[in-house]
């Protein structure tokens, strides 16, 4: 009888053993949910910093006097500093461009300096903005007058420190010289400019 009750009991063990095993485990722990890390946006290369250069264009200039009109070569130098804020690009500068435009046998534009703030949108290594600002023109002849000026460009990164564009500006100068003659201006202009 004690041999029965032995074997009873191992088999017992036996068959209980593998039942019991897997209760014995602990239950699977659940994971964390975690949020996935921000990875920082790439808006391009970075415009911040001042940049000097020059441009070289045409202008058409046109007055209210009849006969008084004229058009030919424009070009100068640029300089400012523009800031980036991520897709948008603000800055301000300064141009002056010296021209050689006759409006008549006494008159010539020989000077436009202008004051100006852009904005523009990123667009891979380029920049579309809008411009405007101060202007003042210098007729000889006429002398010289205060007046504003709007316009747009296109400007591309070529590399570093390199960019190259476009721009296209309208300018008015309303009673020029404190007379009652108004003149208009339009310049269309390539330009490079050294970042740093």
């Amino acid at each position: 009888m004690k041999r029965t009750l032995t074997v009873l009991a191992a088999t017992s063990a036996l068959v209980a053993g593998p039942a019991l095993a897997g209760s014995l485990e602990p239950a699977p722990q659940e994971q964390p949910v975690t949020a996935p890390v921000p990875q920082p946006v790439n808006y391009g290369p970075d415009w911040t910093g001042f940049y000097a250069g020059g441009q070289l264009g045409y202008g058409n200039v046109e007055t209210s006097a009849p006969g008084l009109d004229g058009d030919g070569a424009i070009g100068g130098l640029t300089f400012g500093y523009d800031y980036d804020l991520g897709n948008w690009v603000v800055g301000a500068g300064m141009d002056y461009d010296f021209a050689d435009i006759s409006l008549s046998p006494a008159n010539t534009l020989e000077n436009v300096y202008r004051v100006k703030l852009r904005s523009g949108y990123k667009v891979g290594d380029g920049l579309i903005y809008g411009t405007g600002g101060y202007a003042n023109a210098d007729v000889s002849g006429a002398g010289d007058d205060d007046g504003y000026f709007v316009g747009a460009g296109y400007e591309h990164l070529v590399g570093e420190n390199l960019s190259v564009g476009g721009e296209v500006l309208y300018h008015e100068f309303d009673n020029f010289n404190s007379t009652t003659t108004d003149v208009e201006a339009t310049t269309v202009q390539v330009r490079g400019t050294f970042r740093f």
